[in-house]
């Protein structure tokens, strides 16, 4: 609800999502200015930021104190990626991106 008072009155929102039970809710109120597309199940190749493995490899079998610790361990955990840049580049390219990043 908060996203859709930052939109303005001529723009609407579309927010891709995977397929996590937790982004499909029964009660969810989307509204009017947001548009929900799924991905399809099973669709590495439609969501790239996927092959990272960031909960694999940085942040499983954790348990944090708090929301501050989370955050810490999720900016760490990026950081930490982000120093492999040219890993990054490899698992997120698909022949089909530069086509669409313009």
């Amino acid at each position: 609800m908060q996203l859709s008072k930052t939109i303005a009155g001529d723009e609407h929102a579309v927010m891709i999502l995977d397929q996590a039970g937790w982004h499909g809710a029964n009660d969810l109120i989307v509204p009017a200015n947001i548009t929900l597309v799924p991905l399809p199940a099973y669709s590495p190749q439609l969501n790239p930021v996927e092959r990272l493995y960031l909960k694999e490899r940085f942040l499983s079998h954790r348990l944090l104190d708090d929301y501050d610790a989370i955050a810490d361990a999720a900016c760490d955990a990026w950081n930490r990626l982000t120093a492999e840049l040219g890993r990054i580049k490899t698992l997120c390219s698909y022949p089909w991106i530069p086509q669409v990043n313009t």
